[in-house]
């Protein structure tokens, strides 16, 4: 388990308050809560009433008045009518109680995780957050609406049996209280190795479920690398743990819910012996009395035993709660500032500019230091260096998926923090190196960029960047299903509908993160007109790990160490002869090498051989 995942998961104890926001949720039906705190109450209070009843028939029959038994047996026999509308009421709101809720918590933690900047899904696996919005809402509000019953129907009857059995006999009723210090204590010692147990169990949870969701994604992998052994290996380690945590609650439950109930099972053998004395005397209290005394101990050790059970439901659900109100708690790191709005009178962007800005992951590492650029519109600019130098957080920071540790980031002189994030999301279209296709159709996927778009303008922005001539030759055309994450397409075909997606958004902003790394050759020339064609009237960022991609850029800018190393155009940075004559020269003798050990008998072969000579002794 990562840092991250141990801090959002770490709480010192149980505390109430976590179920604050889940309540809220809950409470907001109204109508179903009503009833389900109406029912438990009036369930409380029928039963509160029947040992009464119970004790009139006794005595009066005792005293061979017949006559009078008639009418309290009629209103016994209707309180039982009573008594199966009041739980066929609670029931149903219940049900009604636990489904609203669980729909309203995963809505609400659903539209949460989309106001999130993607630093937050960077450090947080799949797995891990999916949890949240499946097992973790459904464990809380499953036990949620039970425990507002519970805590409605014992405190009603708690207070309405201590009530009556100090109205009628206020000596033994304190008998029969005697055990509740006791109980609190038992309590108290149990709640912390439940909410441990709960918690680990929790944890667990979500780290199996994400070890299954990488299980899925990776599937290829694996088999490739007979990881199979491994892997389950892994994951029974994760069972493993998860089984004694849960069994270890499970044993911590079983007894603790027994041995409150035997504790307030206690109350009625003192009552037994204290009033059995009382009852035979002459001026003791009645036989209808002590039987009803009986029956009120017993009624007491029945809340008392719910009331154990829900805390320990609640105890192991926390962590649960603990998690979803953290989600929601949860404040972007990228937020509208209070006096935010978009650039006085413009449509467009014109010119994003980068003011001595800082950035780093971890504290102590820079990745960028004091870098100073300005990107105009129609302007096409290319990012080339080594690994790890800068260039995608550079097109992170200027897409504002995150925000400059130091100096700032402005469009058209306005510091993006002064923008509306939408007004400016809206300008910006995205083309990754790992083409992200959703579960639908060819053309819902390019309408992904733009909802309201036309069946006709999809189609011209796919044959603008090459994709239409593929896609009218699937089963299906445009109306093809190209499967969950985009598996029925190629890799070059998935990255061509990402290309088209971001075209029919119309940017003012284009960055092209590596979007040709996943085409053949034959494939990123076919695309690379329409490339060039998209990128006009536009700034456009390109990060490209093909050098041959980049040649027409306007401004190449060789990234090293969080620096602008050297920056110019092609020509110009080539008889330079510096940084990037040599990443372009060892890389066009790297692609000659490699055509000439693919035809190593064509014609050309020998040409080709001496022109990866004549490189590498310029290197």
């Amino acid at each position: 388990m990562s840092e991250v995942e141990r801090i959002d998961d770490a709480r010192a104890r149980f505390s109430l308050r976590v179920w604050r926001p889940i309540v809220a949720r809950a409470l907001a039906n109204r109508g179903a809560v009503a009833g389900l705190v109406g029912g438990g109450v009036a369930i409380a209070l029928i039963e509160t009433a029947l040992p009464l009843f119970v004790r009139a028939i006794i005595d009066e029959a005792g005293k061979g008045e017949s006559a009078r038994l008639a009418p309290v047996l009629a209103l016994y026999a209707a309180l039982f009518l009573f008594f199966a509308a009041g739980v066929w009421l609670f029931i149903d709101s219940a049900g009604r109680v636990a489904t609203r809720t669980a729909d309203r918590l995963r809505r609400d933690a659903f539209a949460k995780l989309q106001t999130l900047e993607p630093a937050y899904f960077d450090v947080r696996p799949t797995g891990w957050l999916v949890s949240r919005l499946t097992s973790d809402c459904s464990k809380v509000s499953n036990i949620l609406p039970w425990c507002m019953l519970d805590l409605a129907w014992c405190t009603a009857i708690l207070a309405g049996v201590t009530i009556t059995m100090f109205v009628i006999d206020a000596r033994l009723a304190l008998w029969a209280l005697a055990v509740v210090p006791v109980m609190a204590v038992v309590c108290a010692v149990f709640q912390r190795f439940l909410m441990r147990a709960g918690r680990e169990a929790r944890r667990l949870s979500s780290a199996m479920t994400a070890s299954y969701a990488e299980m899925l994604l990776g599937a290829r992998t694996t088999k490739t690398l007979a990881r199979e052994e491994a892997n389950l290996g892994e994951f029974q380690k994760l069972s493993t743990e998860m089984n004694m945590w849960s069994l270890r609650g499970a044993v911590l439950s079983s007894v603790y819910v027994p041995l409150m109930a035997t504790l307030a099972a206690g109350a009625g053998a003192i009552i037994l012996w204290r009033g059995a004395g009382d009852a035979l005397s002459a001026e003791g209290i009645t036989l209808g009395t002590l039987i009803a005394f009986m029956q009120y101990a017993a009624l007491f050790a029945q809340p008392v035993q719910e009331l154990a059970q829900r805390f320990a439901d609640i105890l192991s659900a926390s962590s649960a709660a603990e998690r979803i109100a953290s989600l929601l708690a949860t404040e972007p790191a990228i937020a509208d500032r209070p006096d935010s709005a978009p650039p006085a009178r413009r449509a467009h962007i014109d010119a994003v500019s980068f003011e001595a800005v800082d950035f780093w992951y971890r504290e102590g590492v820079p990745v960028l230091e004091g870098f100073s650029f300005t990107a105009r519109r129609g302007q096409t600019v290319a990012l080339v260096g080594s690994t790890g130098g800068g260039k995608t957080t550079i097109v992170s920071l200027a897409t504002r998926f995150y925000e400059p540790r130091a100096g700032r980031i402005a469009a058209d002189g306005v510091d993006l923090r002064d923008i509306p994030l939408a007004w400016f999301t809206e300008r910006i279209g995205i083309v990754p190196q790992v083409a992200h296709l959703f579960a639908g159709t060819v053309r819902e996927n390019i309408r992904y960029g733009r909802l309201d778009a036309t069946d006709a303008e999809v189609e011209r922005a796919a044959a603008r960047v090459k994709a239409h001539g593929f896609i009218v030759g699937l089963e299906k055309g445009y109306d093809t299903e190209v499967g969950e994450g985009g598996e029925r397409l190629s890799t070059g075909q998935r990255q061509l509908v990402a290309l088209a997606r971001a075209v029919l958004r119309d940017p003012d902003i284009l960055v092209m993160d590596e979007a040709t790394s996943s085409i053949d050759t034959a494939t990123e020339r076919l695309v690379q007109e329409g490339v060039e064609e998209v990128l006009k009237g536009r700034i456009s960022f390109v990060v490209a790990h093909r050098l041959s991609t980049i040649r027409r850029a306007d401004v190449i800018l060789v990234i090293e160490k969080g620096r602008i190393a050297e920056q110019g155009a092609h020509d110009e940075l080539i008889a330079r002869r510096g940084r990037y004559w040599e990443l372009y020269t060892n890389q066009f003798a790297a692609e000659r090498e490699r055509e000439v050990l693919r035809f190593p008998d064509a014609p050309e072969a020998a040409t080709v051989a001496g022109l990866v000579g004549e490189d590498d002794g310029r290197d």
